[in-house]
């Protein structure tokens, strides 16, 4: 009953809040974006939704998040790469979060949740194992169990693991206790980068070497 109403009207009902009472906050960050990255403050990418049951296939969304990075290049026209591009601006985004503060327009419009598996590349979709693409039965997250579980820290076989686990086990319960070890971590300032990566490293695809460590849940 949870997952197939409440949390849904939860949703609306506290991304609008959070949208009324965090516009000062919102107004302020959009300007300082403005003028630190000296132009469009958003980023949007195209990321995967949830899975439609009619055509069998994910839901291709758009996903605001304010610009941590520049658009630096090299002399052949290239990007740089992301430890490059994210400045100090970004980097005191990215710390607290900040960043993903205007994806709460994405939550009232349904693309994805407050809390479940976060919405990564498209690119990946070939890379899922069958079992891995299960991430995609529910809305993504804002937040989501790995993301309270070690955020970027977490290798990719783990991060999926804890993703299904996620879909199997939704209860009013388990997105509470998400949403506040998410705080925790976020004032701690736990698991912004990965052990070689000044975000997350690319996913390439799991091998039959590809180890799972995280043990699920008691």
């Amino acid at each position: 009953m949870y997952a197939r109403f409440w949390k849904r009207l939860f949703d609306i009902i506290l991304s609008l809040f959070g949208l009324i009472a965090l516009s000062p906050l919102l107004l302020g960050l959009t300007a300082a974006g403005a003028a630190v990255m000296r132009g469009n403050p958003f980023f949007i990418q195209k990321r995967p939704g949830m899975i439609n049951p009619e055509t069998g296939e994910e839901r291709i969304i758009s996903l605001l998040k304010f610009r941590t990075m520049t658009d630096e290049r090299d002399h052949e026209g290239n990007l740089l790469p992301d430890e490059k591009r994210l400045n100090r601006y970004g980097r005191f985004l990215r710390t607290f979060s900040l960043d993903e503060l205007i994806s709460l327009v994405n939550i009232l419009v349904g693309d994805i949740s407050i809390v479940g598996p976060r919405p990564l590349l498209v690119k990946y979709l070939p890379l899922y194992s069958e079992e891995q693409r299960h991430r995609h039965d529910v809305r993504p997250g804002l937040t989501g169990y790995a993301q309270a579980h070690g955020r970027n820290a977490v290798q990719w076989e783990d991060r999926f693991a804890m993703d299904v686990w996620y879909t199997k086990h939704i209860t009013l319960r388990n997105d509470i206790d998400i949403l506040i070890t998410t705080v925790k971590i976020v004032i701690k300032r736990d698991g912004i980068h990965s052990e070689t990566s000044a975000t997350m490293e690319e996913f390439k695809g799991s091998t039959e070497d590809s180890v799972i460590t995280w043990e699920v849940p008691v």
